[in-house]
């Protein structure tokens, strides 16, 4: 059952998610901004009742992610159709409370507020809105009305999560189930063979290489090519040329006085050992393990590596708790107290916030003041030598654009000649080629294959400046000779012969070690790399190789035993298992309560992920649930279609 619960895809997913917006103890809580106003009908995704879910509050929470963190382009269709599942869930949760009568106080949203907040009360008394409003914007960057808002949401969603998942237990057979998972180990040798190693040890014949075209001659297509000429003003040699005098940075460095003057801060280090959502017992116990924490760091040491070993803050930890500076106001009041009457390379006391128990290193201080001219002037110059240089190149741009808008007759090269440009081509390129030339600007690529032959495009920017178009010739989209995508044929047919003779191997290495010969040793003789594991369990991995999900065989197999070649996409494990080592039962007290904590954990979201599943399908059956499919196609598969 244990095993079972860990196929839920939308934990994958959510796993990413979470990886990519990890953040330090001085931004727990970034709550998503709620959709505001009434969304049009053509920008309309869905609909529950009479809420909907509009494109626009997709893209703007799309964008509020990929601020704080670059999304990779693999992975964009997957934000967002979370992005747009959290926000319809969101109005199934409106539209179902408001069913059964369900709401938030505003002393429920209040205390929340409170706790995620904390700066916004002076002890008991609230600090004002200007300050409130300003702390609100300056910790989340929302509206006080988006994220009050965002906090209802989120105790609407708690309201329904304990609904559906207080009842739940953890049965004995569960909790069995949970720490033979976990301890459960096996020691594997094994031998990856990735058909990529064969790849350069294998040549095709010129009859073979023949025999692959013929066969799959229709395609192999060439596509469109094209050869561009082109006019380049060189912002490096603009750089090269262009003098900063020292006026000009004195100038600049008035201009921008504000940006040098540094507040008080410190530099500091904290472990954190968290005590949100726990009872007074278990507070008591973080305590005491914080103390003997506080206890190692005082006797010398290495900070970094008992915050890499005890710290709970996931946006320090792994950097040896180091906050960088910080300002008055940024953290919590008893945090601030502490960091800044602390001497620097000095280790304070346990200091309690309402996030837990913290001890701080004081790593360096700084008072107010004014970073003088001299040593800010050399991070002044570059950045206005690059403004300069810009607008040199910018300026120049639009007068070759006046000059192209004159006269359509004015040819590439006479242009050049007037305004001192150098004149290059491309190699040939098709659509989908990068245009290193111009450091792969796709409004240049778009130019090329725009233009008609002699005509001249407008300046266009790219990475190495301002360029001017012309297409010198087109080469027309036709059947490939053989040798023109001969690379292509003999890299296809390696790929072939590499997969082959990797399945091969695979195949033969189990024979014979199940027929009774040495692992290592075959595995050499076949040309294979062998080696062995350390001892892992059914929630650890094999690094580099397999996890212990794709080895679950592995666990019901004896000492000496040889799995069946496992395919894991294009490569091949075969392996024996060299050691097996069962739970010990006397560790089962041990771990009890974090078993039982995590199997409570995995139920819970089943029965949340279920709950939310069976709400969406009787909305949908009930006609109060719309999704406009053929809106969704300006968002890629959303999988929701």
């Amino acid at each position: 059952m244990a095993a079972d619960n860990r196929k839920t895809g939308m934990r994958i997913l959510l796993g990413v998610v979470v990886l990519l917006l990890g953040g330090s103890m001085l931004l727990y809580l970034v709550p998503q901004t709620p959709g505001t106003g009434e969304a049009s009908s053509t920008d309309t995704l869905a609909k529950v009742g009479d809420l909907t879910v509009s494109s626009a509050e997709v893209r703007q929470q799309f964008a509020e992610i990929q601020q704080r963190n670059q999304i990779p382009k693999q992975l964009e269709s997957l934000y967002a159709r979370q992005i747009l599942n959290q926000l319809m869930f969101q109005k199934e949760i409106e539209y179902e409370a408001k069913r059964l009568g369900i709401s938030v106080s505003n002393q429920e949203r209040a205390e929340r507020i409170r706790q995620f907040l904390p700066t916004a009360y002076n002890g008991d008394t609230f600090v004002g809105l200007d300050r409130y409003t300003a702390e609100v914007q300056a910790r989340f960057q929302m509206t006080v009305r988006a994220f009050e808002e965002a906090i209802r949401q989120g105790l609407l969603q708690d309201k329904f999560r304990r609904l559906v998942t207080d009842g739940i237990s953890a049965g004995p057979q569960e909790l069995q189930d949970e720490f033979r998972y976990r301890n459960e180990k096996v020691k594997l040798d094994y031998a990856l063979i990735k058909p990529e190693d064969f790849e350069a040890k294998i040549t095709p014949s010129d009859a073979e290489i023949k025999s692959a075209y013929e066969k799959n001659k229709t395609k192999y297509q060439v596509p469109e090519k094209r050869v561009a000429r082109f006019a380049l003003i060189d912002v490096n040699q603009l750089r090269q040329s262009t003098q900063i005098s020292d006026d000009e940075l004195k100038l600049q460095y008035q201009q921008d006085i504000q940006q040098y003057q540094v507040p008080n801060r410190v530099h500091v280090q904290h472990i954190l050992l968290m005590t949100v959502g726990k009872t007074d017992a278990e507070v008591e116990e973080i305590r005491q393990k914080a103390e003997d924490v506080l206890k190692q760091a005082k006797k010398g040491s290495k900070f970094d590596d008992l915050a890499k070993k005890y710290s709970e803050d996931p946006g320090t930890k792994d950097k040896g708790g180091d906050l960088g500076w910080i300002t008055q106001g940024q953290t919590v009041a008893e945090f601030e107290k502490t960091a800044f009457h602390l001497d620097k390379g000095k280790i304070s006391d346990l200091v309690k916030t309402q996030y837990g128990f913290h001890i701080i290193k004081v790593l360096d201080k700084e008072t107010a003041h004014t970073k003088p001219f001299e040593e800010v002037k050399d991070s002044i110059k570059t950045p206005l030598l690059l403004s300069k240089v810009d607008k040199q190149a910018s300026d120049l741009a639009e007068q070759l654009s006046s000059t192209i808008r004159r006269s359509n007759k004015v040819s590439l090269d006479d242009l050049a000649k007037q305004f001192h440009l150098t004149v290059a081509e491309t190699r040939p390129v098709s659509p989908t080629d990068a245009v290193l030339e111009f450091g792969n600007s796709q409004d240049a690529k778009e130019a090329i294959f725009r233009l008609h032959p002699g005509e001249l495009s407008l300046p266009i920017r790219t990475d190495r400046g301002y360029i001017v178009l012309s297409v010198k010739e087109i080469r027309s989209t036709h059947q490939g000779t053989l040798e023109e995508v001969r690379d292509k044929v003999v890299a296809e047919l390696k790929k072939q012969k590499a997969t082959e003779l990797a399945s091969a191997k695979a195949a033969d290495l189990a024979k014979r070690v199940k027929a009774g010969e040495k692992f290592d040793a075959t595995a050499k003789a076949l040309g294979l790399e062998p080696k062995t594991s350390d001892l892992f369990a059914r929630n650890g991995s094999i690094s580099g190789a397999a996890s212990g999900k794709q080895l679950s065989a592995a666990f019901q197999m004896n000492a000496g035993e040889v799995g069946v070649p496992l395919n894991l996409g294009a490569n091949w494990l075969v392996y024996r298992v060299a050691e097996r080592q069962d739970p010990n039962p006397a560790d089962f007290e041990k771990q009890k309560k974090e078993l039982t904590e995590q199997v409570l954990q995995t139920k819970r979201n089943t029965a949340f992920e279920a709950f939310r599943v069976a709400l969406e399908a009787r909305l949908k059956q009930e006609g109060k649930l719309q999704i406009m499919s053929d809106r969704l196609k300006a968002f890629g598969d959303l999988g929701l279609t």
